[in-house]
């Protein structure tokens, strides 16, 4: 008899673990690629690969069974306040359709199981690892000091990818006001990313051309001037920026943010 409900339970956990893997392939294979994709996929794809999406949700939301009811939740009610992607990405894919009335709540269930157990996969967690540590260091190239690629300060890009989120909570009024900072922002430093350019250049020449270096140092004081002043403009935002939050959120933004 003991033997007997051994044998039954295990063929019942295999059975689910098939269903749940059948489902997830029948609902969300379509949209959600179920691979660890690569960097030449990724332009191509309709929506975030499943891989992508159960990463956002544990880095969201830390008890797993939080994140379960969050997957039955959002299929069957998305909207761009619940999402745990960044908002650039939400802006790039859109908000998935409802499946609420397609997908049985059990299903969902078994879905969410099934994601939570699989993905991310190991090989997308080390990827994305790379993936970001590369991202850092690519964001300190061709810097003036604070400025990186988007020409604008770490704490916009964070403000950036978290502008829909509910948690965050943005009013129309503080959306509007941040708006204009990053617009001023990006077009005094884009002047200044300009001008130095061209001295940089004039530089490079002085000194190829084995002239002399008194004049590419005048212009090496210049770019520092630039440098400096684009920091200023920098330093400006974060404050405007910090003064068009409140506590919360800069808390929900920057968790070990000391106020």
């Amino acid at each position: 008899m003991k033997n007997t409900l051994i044998l039954l339970s295990t063929a019942s956990t295999m059975m689910f673990a098939s269903n749940g893997t059948e489902l997830v392939k029948a609902n969300c294979a379509s949209c959600h690629m179920l691979t660890t994709p690569t960097a030449d996929m990724i332009p191509n794809m309709k929506a975030p690969a499943m891989d992508a999406v159960a990463f956002h949700i544990n880095l969201a939301i830390a008890d797993k069974k939080d994140a379960k009811a969050f997957i039955v939740d959002y299929v069957q009610n998305p909207h761009i306040a619940k999402t745990v992607c960044e908002s650039n990405k939400v802006a790039k894919f859109g908000v998935m359709p409802s499946l609420k009335g397609t997908v049985s709540p059990a299903d969902l269930e078994i879905i969410a199981e099934e994601v939570m157990a699989n993905f991310p996969t190991p090989e997308f967690v080390k990827m994305i690892t790379e993936v970001q540590r590369n991202d850092k260091m690519n964001a300190l190239l061709n810097s003036p000091f604070l400025i990186n690629q988007e020409a604008l300060p770490h704490m916009t890009k964070i403000l950036m990818q978290n502008w829909d989120k509910a948690s965050l909570g943005l009013s129309d009024e503080q959306k509007q006001k941040l708006l204009v900072i990053r617009k001023n922002t990006m077009g005094a430093v884009m002047k200044i990313k300009k001008k130095i350019k061209i001295l940089e250049a004039d530089i490079i020449e002085v000194v190829v051309d084995a002239e002399d270096l008194k004049s590419a140092n005048v212009k090496v004081d210049e770019v520092a001037k630039l440098k400096a002043e684009a920091t200023k403009v920098h330093l400006k935002c974060i404050t405007d920026t910090v003064e068009t939050l409140n506590d919360e959120q800069m808390e929900t933004l920057f968790p070990f943010f000391d106020a």
